[in-house]
Parts: structure tokens; sequence; C-alpha cells
């Protein structure tokens, strides 16, 4: 059996270990690099940009207009173009608001956790309170459901991480299935051969200025999602 000191450890551990994962996961990006969208040479008009956007994409009430800042002339039609992604990201509008969203949802997650954590801290605490006055046999049987009830609260953590691992994970793949459609729809209409994906992984060495699209790309992005 473990000792009433163990067990406080335990506990001291649990929210340890929640705290640093809670802190990680709401801090850390929500989605990864853009894939790379590719648009063909032939004159078409930009394909469903009015389609509706997965539910995670509500548009606010009031979004400040993104304006397009120029950056001399625009690529010539069959040019291969990029994009920075951490820039569109960040700057995309849809993303900011599926962040918020996802983030009230952690805040959810965070108070089941420290339930858990409160719960099994309060039942330990009670343990010391009262261990002085127990026999031995009814100290081993106390201490035996604090550590079925350690285990159990353990389970209950991995629950809570999983489901936040598998929410995060459909909220990037909704905002990044939408972003790829909008940029698939504005390289086809300025006639471009390829839009590449500049990341900070070093998938682009090297690119001349002239030919990122970024702005231009993200003020079509917040444009067509205010439209939402």
């Amino acid at each position: 059996m473990k000792n009433p000191a163990q067990l406080v450890f335990n506990a001291v551990l649990l929210i340890a270990v929640a705290v640093l994962y809670f802190l990680h996961f709401n801090q850390r990006p929500a989605a990864k690099a853009v894939p790379a969208a590719v648009a063909t040479t032939e004159e078409t008009t930009p394909a469903d940009t009015t389609a509706s956007a997965p539910a995670t994409e509500e548009a606010p009430a009031e979004t400040p207009a993104v304006a397009e800042v120029p950056a001399g002339p625009a690529p010539a039609a069959g040019a291969i173009v990029y994009v920075e992604s951490a820039k569109l990201l960040d700057g995309y509008q849809g993303m900011k608001d599926a962040r918020r969203s996802f983030e009230a949802k952690a805040k959810g997650w965070e108070r089941q956790n420290q339930a858990l954590v409160s719960s099994f801290r309060n039942a330990v605490e009670q343990y010391q309170k009262t261990a002085a006055g127990l026999t031995p046999e009814q100290r081993a049987a106390a201490e035996q459901q604090l550590q079925q009830k350690q285990q159990q609260g353990a389970v209950e953590q991995q629950k809570i991480q999983a489901q936040a691992q598998e929410a995060e994970g459909k909220l990037t793949q909704t905002v990044l299935e939408s972003v790829n459609k909008k940029v698939e729809a504005y390289g086809k209409a300025h006639g471009y051969k390829m839009i590449l994906i500049a990341a900070p992984s070093g998938t682009i060495a090297y690119g001349e200025k002239a030919l990122d699209v970024t702005t231009p790309v993200l003020a079509y992005l917040n444009s067509e999602y205010r439209k939402k």
C-alpha cells in the first residue's frame, strides 16, 4: 500500500500534469501548415466559393475589412506563385474564430480535469485527518480506496485529453479544407499554374517576392468568409 505522503505526491503530480497539458494545448496553434493548393491555367470561374462553410466557421457579427496592400504588379496568368502558410492562417478570420471556439471548449475540459483533481485531493486530506484513529486494517482499506480513486481519475483524464485532441483534429481539418477550396478558386480565377505553400519547415527554400501572393489571397479569404 502507498503511504499518505506518497498519495499526496500523486495528487500534486495529477495537478501538475493537468496544468501543463492544458497550458500547452491552449497555446499551440490550432492548425498546421496549409496543404498546397494547385490550380491549372484553365480559364474558369471560382468553383463553389459561395458554398456554405463548415459549422465551426461562424462569421463574427462585425469583422473589420481587410484591405489589400498593393505590392507591385500581380503575377501574370500561368505563373507559379506561393503563399506563406503561417501568415495566411494567422490572418484568416475563420481560423481566429475557430481558435476562439476551441479555447472555450478547452476551458470546459480544464474544469472537468480540475474537478477530478480536487475530488482526489479532498479524499487524501480526509484520510490524513482520520488515519491516526484507524486500525491497520482500516488504514489499508482506506489507502486501497484512494489508489482506486487515483486510477479512475487518471483514466478520466486520459479520456478528456483524447476528446480534446479529437476536437482539435476535426477543427483543423475543417478550416484547412475550407481554406484550400478558396485558395484553389483564387488560383483558377487568376489563371495561375500552381500555388505553393511556403512554410517555416522549409518547403520552399527561395521564391521571388513578386511571386508572393499571400496578401491578396488573405484578403480574398477574409472577403469570402465575411459573406457566410
